[in-house]
């Protein structure tokens, strides 16, 4: 038995060996440079309001983190299992609420994982790539001026009904949300998608005597009223 357990020792003991500490100052170091071109294209490509300097150095951490997890588990069978169990039963709570966001952790993710496989010159020149194009796309998307969705909220007088309904009819395909009554007064909820140069078409609502109020709001985070 104590034979057993020594052999087993003696070759934990080579696999750790193996990775020298210049193999593992080359992976941390381009790792890092892999997740500094991607934090260079979030900043470049962001279109949100709040700008969070943390989620840019983590997703630098990310991929230095992930690479010395795979290279340690490359190295170990052993070790390699008992990383698998331990980090099943971690929990993020934190909650994402940009879908870019969690594109580019999962981008991080995948280079420190190359890095840490051992494709080194393979992290570099996807993160080049994939760099370069998602920044050509994003620019020429730019120049796309889509129909946005909005909630339109509209309260008026109850007289005012048929001249509400009758300039709604005016407008691009919409679809009524809700709908609220108190006493004379009526406030409807209505979700629909107007270009920039449709927004005129609220006019002939707005201009009716019994419309009390008339609000807009968007239905994406990065539209600008």
């Amino acid at each position: 038995m104590e034979q057993i357990v020594a052999t087993i020792e003696n070759l934990l003991l080579e696999e750790i060996s193996a990775i020298s500490i210049g193999k593992l100052f080359s992976a941390v170091l381009i790792a890092c440079a892999a997740g500094v071109l991607i934090a260079i294209v979030y900043r470049v490509t962001y279109g949100g309001v709040l700008f969070n300097k943390q989620f840019l150095l983590g997703l630098i951490l990310m991929s230095m983190i992930t690479s010395t997890i795979i290279l340690a588990i490359s190295s170990n069978l052993v070790l390699s299992l008992g990383m698998v169990g331990a980090l099943s039963i971690v929990r993020f709570r934190t909650a994402i609420k940009e879908p870019m966001d969690t594109i580019f952790m999962f981008w991080a993710l995948a280079a420190g994982i190359l890095v840490g496989a051992g494709f080194f010159l393979i992290a570099i020149l996807a993160t080049l790539i994939v760099g370069a194009l998602f920044i050509l796309l994003n620019s020429c998307g730019r120049f796309i001026k889509p129909s946005d969705s909005y909630y339109l909220v509209i309260r008026y007088d109850l007289a005012a009904e048929k001249a509400v309904r009758a300039a709604l009819k005016n407008l691009p395909e919409s679809r009524i949300k809700s709908r609220r009554s108190a006493g004379d007064g009526q406030e409807l909820v209505l979700e629909l998608r107007l270009g920039a140069e449709q927004m005129k078409l609220l006019d002939p609502i707005r201009q009716i005597p019994s419309v009390s109020e008339l609000n807009l709001v968007s239905n994406h985070s990065e539209t600008q009223l």
